[in-house]
């Protein structure tokens, strides 16, 4: 039996605002070496080792029209760049002392190239990752703390380089994981904040153009309250174009809850916080710019092996999607696009994984206006509702943690449409449209399990297993079309789009 659920939508006004361009994936420095739990997960799908041909990446991307990539990682602040004065161009290699095990790297300007190539062929709105450590030494007395003004020659000059070329750039992210207690490494706040001005100022200089200047984003760590306002006081007004935070709310890749904690909507939930606070300081002490995930891989060090890239990794990835999207985050940067456990891609086979089709159905269905719902407290079932992506209607996404309980869910809309609706009458307005009328069928994606395997690297998209092309194309996602006057019906263990293009929102219009 199945268990009758009721969502309401309250559509009369939005709750929040995501980037058109929502839906965001890494690509990280790691070196073949990189290894965790006696494995490495990551090859040669590292910045500087992929093989971008055989990946047939211009498919993958392309496919997203566009795709936002994050260029950037835990070795970007030891990353120098091989243009004017770095004559000498090194690789990453293991270093007992370096920070994370690692001596500094050197991205060549071939290699530039050639991933601007790429990066034009799909139109990738591209986020790079600067070093932020440069011309600084690490203290004497206070371990980890790194002192000193940045010393911006090595990216004025690659900068200089990447325009000469006329690569475009969407933003440049300043340091990674330097803010609060830093990962490896960290910077005061006060310093922070005076560098990020002195990278904008310099932004501001080669790229006067306002269209095509490319915004700053920081300061792309763990969110620690004081540290972002002090930052933020310091940075001042119009500075930070975008507040950039991480996020692995499942822990260890080597937990062997891992795969529990993905389907326990109280272990999910306890992130919101995080979220919310975010938004509050955004709010607060920069309101001119907007909230970003820009690194969020569920489990870190590379991930877990066994869930990670799997279909039960969407009930934290699709969520994380949703609970975002709430609280007026802009973009989330899932890590990774291909490298480690937790990658879109499959790093061996270059194919694409469970989440790469929830990702795209994502980008594809839900547009950058977010919606209340709400529904009669099934825990086990999350729901959240954006503006259709595409003109007329409304967007839902259902995600059912359980593996024992169906459901049938009947749709309704807020109660205050009609307050709206009165107003607006009283006005003189003509009479709005925005009856829930139910008459054109509904358009459903449902994301299935292969034979019952939650741990299957394979998804199923209404009955059909999502399989690349015969010419490795992304398989055609299209919807089943259901009579508008049936109940949503809910598989256990399943993810379910829903778009209904006759339900007119006010907030929509």
């Amino acid at each position: 039996m199945a268990e009758n659920v009721k969502v309401v939508i309250q559509g009369a006004t939005s709750i929040a605002k995501t980037d058109d361009n929502f839906i965001c994936a890494t690509m990280d420095w790691w070196p073949t070496d990189k290894c965790n739990y006696n494995q490495c997960p990551w090859g040669k799908t590292g910045i500087l080792d992929l093989n971008i041909f055989r990946l047939n990446a211009a498919n993958y991307f392309s496919a997203f029209n566009p795709l936002r990539i994050r260029v950037g990682g835990s070795l970007q602040d030891q990353v120098v760049y091989n243009v004017g004065r770095v004559k000498n161009c090194s690789r990453f290699k293991k270093k007992e002392n370096g920070l994370f095990g690692f001596s500094e790297g050197c991205l060549p300007m071939k290699r530039w190239d050639e991933l601007n190539n790429l990066f034009y062929q799909t139109g990738a709105k591209v986020t790079f990752g600067l070093n932020a450590l440069i011309g600084r030494r690490e203290s004497k007395t206070d371990k980890g703390l790194w002192i000193g003004d940045w010393q911006s020659q090595n990216a004025r000059e690659f900068m200089n380089y990447t325009i000469s070329k006329g690569y475009k750039i969407d933003s440049y992210e300043f340091g990674n994981e330097l803010c609060g207690g830093g990962v490896g490494a960290r910077v005061e706040a006060e310093q922070y904040g005076k560098d990020v001005i002195a990278l904008k100022n310099l932004v501001k200089e080669l790229y006067p153009d306002l269209k095509i200047q490319p915004k700053v984003l920081g300061p792309g760590g763990f969110y620690d309250e004081k540290w972002f306002i002090t930052f933020l006081e310091v940075s001042g007004r119009n500075v930070v174009d975008g507040i950039t935070h991480h996020i692995y709310n499942l822990g260890s890749g080597s937990d062997s809850n891992l795969i529990t904690h993905i389907q326990d909507p109280f272990y999910l939930n306890q992130i919101a916080q995080t979220y919310k606070d975010v938004s509050n300081v955004v709010d607060k002490f920069g309101p001119w710019s907007g909230a970003w995930v820009s690194e969020a891989g569920g489990a870190f060090n590379s991930g877990h092996k066994d869930v990670s890239p799997t279909f039960a990794d969407g009930f934290w990835y699709l969520d994380q999607l949703g609970m975002t999207s709430t609280f007026n985050h802009k973009v989330f940067c899932r890590q990774t696009l291909i490298g480690g456990n937790y990658a879109l891609l499959n790093a061996t086979t270059f194919t694409p994984n469970p989440d790469y089709y929830g990702a795209l159905l994502w980008h594809r269905l839900m547009g950058s206006t977010v919606l209340s719902v709400t529904q009669d407290a099934e825990p086990n079932l999350r729901v959240y509702a954006h503006c259709a992506k595409k003109k007329p209607g409304v967007s839902l996404l259902f995600i059912n943690l359980s593996k024992n309980k169906r459901f049938n869910v009947t749709l309704s809309n807020d109660e205050n449409i009609h307050t709206v609706r009165r107003n607006l009458e009283s006005k003189g307005a003509v009479r709005p449209d925005f009856e829930f009328r139910g008459y054109q069928k509904r358009e459903e994606y449902h994301l299935t399990l292969i034979d019952q395997n939650i741990q299957s690297d394979v998804v199923v998209l209404n009955e059909v297993p999502l399989v690349l092309t015969d010419s490795l194309d992304i398989p055609a996602m299209d919807p089943k079309f259901v009579d508008a006057s049936a109940p949503i019906s809910i598989a256990t263990h399943s993810i379910v789009y829903i778009t209904i293009r006759d339900f007119r929102a006010p907030a929509c219009a």
